[in-house]
């Protein structure tokens, strides 16, 4: 039966990257085995920090903020993480910490094209690993045909305040069933698993829901 996965996330958000390559690597291990249930992925917003102006903010003074001297020694070990599934995070690179509702309009707008893995996969990489900053107008359209997404739709996109209104609204709606951290797995909206867990994980959750849904039916 065919599983729906949808991945709540941020994609200022380290862990959020980690667990996108760990629910990529739980889904090749599935298309390897007899009989695998049909698999679609949907990415839903969150914020990490919602209350940062549209500008964002100064990301030492951020990092300071919030971590205060400990900030090195927590990044280290995400790093750490990164590399176990190829992800060469670069901290250092990032000037800015970004309010992010703009990033999700465009993510929104990649799902009826079916370009949404591509869009999450390219914010991903620009902030960590290039240090893009994602509060500039042009740099997220680039962004967006770097996706294959078509500049003047993304463009129109960023300049509907409806568009924006619909990413707020999804957010709150998913604060209101009790999201507060991510990435958050969705699998048909029966099963639910918290945090960047190893691929077996996800997998046995893709598995399960699979039953389940056959149970159903």
């Amino acid at each position: 039966m065919a599983v729906q996965i949808e991945v709540i996330s941020d994609v200022v958000c380290p862990w959020c990257f980690i667990g996108k390559r760990r629910l990529e690597r739980a889904l090749a291990r599935l298309r390897e085995a007899p009989a695998a249930p049909a698999v679609s992925v949907a990415w839903l917003p969150f914020q990490l920090n919602p209350g940062l102006p549209q500008a964002g903010m100064d990301r030492t003074d951020y990092v300071r903020g919030k971590f205060g001297h400990g900030g090195p020694q927590i990044y280290a070990r995400v790093v750490g993480v990164g590399q176990s599934v190829g992800i060469a995070f670069a901290f250092d690179a990032i000037a800015r910490q970004p309010n992010t509702v703009a990033a999700h309009q465009l993510i929104a707008l990649a799902g009826p094209a079916e370009r949404q893995d591509e869009m999450v996969e390219t914010l991903f990489r620009a902030y960590f690993l290039e240090g893009a900053d994602l509060t500039q107008r042009v740099t997220l359209l680039a962004l967006a045909q770097r996706a294959g997404i078509d500049p003047a739709r993304a463009a129109d996109c960023l300049d509907d305040p409806l568009q924006r209104q619909a990413v707020l609204d999804a957010e709150r709606e998913g604060r209101e069933l009790g999201v507060e951290g991510v990435p958050l797995f969705l699998f048909n909206r029966r099963l639910a698993v918290s945090g960047a867990h190893e691929p077996q994980v996800l997998l046995r959750a893709i598995e399960q829901a699979a039953r389940d849904a056959a149970e159903v039916t």
